[in-house]
Parts: structure tokens; C-alpha cells; sequence
């Protein structure tokens, strides 16, 4: 395994612009945020994370634990990085971002955090995630498409769940397995971006982000459910912009309106 089997990033940003480093969900296709480089292309270079375990990296051991996946891609990104760049996650890749925010944090190439679809890192796992993680077959894929992540048509397909849902479980397992460890605040600002529709990450269950930083946390709340990025990824594409091309590393403030 080199540095390079972590990532794959977009083509079309120009040369020299900080890197966006996205975690995907449970289940994710990183794929999507590639997809996002065009909106970012003067802005920022588009760098997806993957999983050993995971996509192109099927054939690899899938770690164990979500701080394995997070000390083994801190690791990779210190060496990958050439500039400044940004930590995005969204749920599962929220955790993911913040705990490798954590290993990085002297590194002074690091801006920001912008965690999304996630509620404070103290409340997770949440106890729906944990029902869900225990469940199997088409109780599994019942509870996961409340999220929103499985459309309804193969929530009801069962002969594709063996074939759709094993990487989603395990990744379910993996968070049911997090565990929050007290320690002090990031000296980086931190963004959150949710759903305003999102029953599971609520206004009360993000409040706990701001002890996770040393600076105000901006909060933004975006039209849709947990899965509000990929009906419209713009409230998230108009954060990164911000954070890339002004290269800031403090939070804009604190900020609860629509966008």
C-alpha cells in the first residue's frame, strides 16, 4: 500500500489551490465528491479518502476501528498534502474528518474542518445507529433507508441486499464501535452544514461542536434531509469556496440561517 492508494482527486482544478480532503457516509461512493470539482475548479483541488476495504481498495484489510481508518489516513494526507487544505466529512466521514483533524492539528497546513450530516462527536453512536448496525437483511435496509440513503425501490428488492448492503453494515459497525475520547479544543475552525429536515441530527444534538474548537463554530442549516448534499451539494460547495479562496483558518462565526 503507498500514500497514493488513498486518494483520487478530480481533474480540471489549477495548479496550486489548496485540496479539499472529503470522507464519504456509510456506504458512500466517493465518486460523488468528484463530481463537485467542476463548482470548485478556481478554488480549491478535489481530493477523495478511501477506506482500505473500500472501492478501488476492495482487496485490502478494512481497519478495524474508526480511529485505525482515522490514524492511517492523517498519516496519508501529511505526506500527500503539498499546501493548504480542508477536512470535509459527511456523517460516518464526519467522524472520520474530526478524529484525523485531531492527529493533525500542529500541522499548520491545516484551515478547517467542515463536518456535515453529524451530530456533536461526544453523542456518537447514537442509539438508532447502534439498533441499526445489530440488524441484518431487510431490517437493515428498512433502518438505513430511514436516513434516506436507500431509495425505497431496493429497500423492498431483497434479492439485491447480499449484493448492495455488506460494505453499508460494515461501515454501520464501524461507528456503532466509536468512542469518544475528551480532549482539548481544535485550534482550527469548524463548519457544520445540516439538514434542516434531518430528524437525526438536530439543532440540540450539534450544539456540542463548539467545545470541539477554540473558535466560534459557523452553523448552517441547508434545505433537505440527512442526504441534503446530494439533492444540492451548493450550501456545502459555497463553504469550501469560501474557506479556499480566502486560505482562512478561523470560522466566519455563527451563522443559523437557510442557505
Amino acid at each position: 500500500m503507498t500514500t497514493a492508494d488513498w486518494f483520487r482527486s478530480a481533474a480540471g482544478a489549477a495548479p496550486g489551490l489548496p485540496r479539499v480532503y472529503c470522507f464519504t457516509h456509510a456506504g458512500g461512493n466517493t465518486a460523488e465528491y468528484l463530481r463537485w470539482q467542476p463548482a470548485l475548479a478556481t478554488a480549491a483541488q478535489v481530493t477523495t479518502v478511501t477506506m482500505p476495504g473500500r472501492g478501488h481498495r476492495y482487496a485490502e484489510q478494512a481497519p478495524a476501528t474508526i480511529g485505525a481508518f482515522a490514524a492511517g489516513a492523517a498519516e496519508a494526507v501529511a505526506a500527500h498534502a503539498t499546501g493548504p487544505f480542508v477536512l470535509f466529512g459527511h456523517s460516518l466521514g464526519a467522524v472520520v474528518a474530526f478524529e484525523v483533524a485531531r492527529l493533525l492539528r500542529d500541522d499548520p497546513r491545516l484551515l478547517h474542518l467542515v463536518a456535515s450530516g453529524a451530530a456533536a462527536p461526544e453523542l456518537m453512536p447514537s442509539p438508532r445507529v447502534v439498533r441499526a448496525a445489530a440488524l441484518r437483511g431487510r431490517a437493515f435496509a428498512e433502518a438505513i433507508g430511514s436516513f434516506g440513503g436507500l431509495p425505497a425501490e431496493v429497500v423492498a428488492a431483497e434479492e439485491l441486499h447480499d449484493l448492495l448492503l455488506p460494505g453499508v453494515q460494515a461501515d454501520f459497525r464501524l461507528v456503532a464501535g466509536y468512542r469518544y475520547r475528551p480532549a482539548a479544543p481544535l485550534p482550527i475552525g469548524i463548519t457544520l452544514v445540516n439538514g434542516v429536515d434531518d430528524n437525526h441530527v438536530t439543532a440540540e444534538r450539534v450544539a456540542g461542536w463548539a467545545g470541539e474548537t477554540t473558535l466560534p463554530v459557523d452553523t448552517r442549516w441547508a434545505p433537505g434531509g440527512h442526504f441534503y448534499l446530494s439533492t444540492d451539494p451548493q450550501p456545502v460547495l459555497e463553504v469550501l469556496r469560501g474557506l479556499t479562496t480566502a486560505g482562512t483558518t478561523t470560522a466566519p462565526g455563527q451563522s443559523d440561517l437557510l442557505i
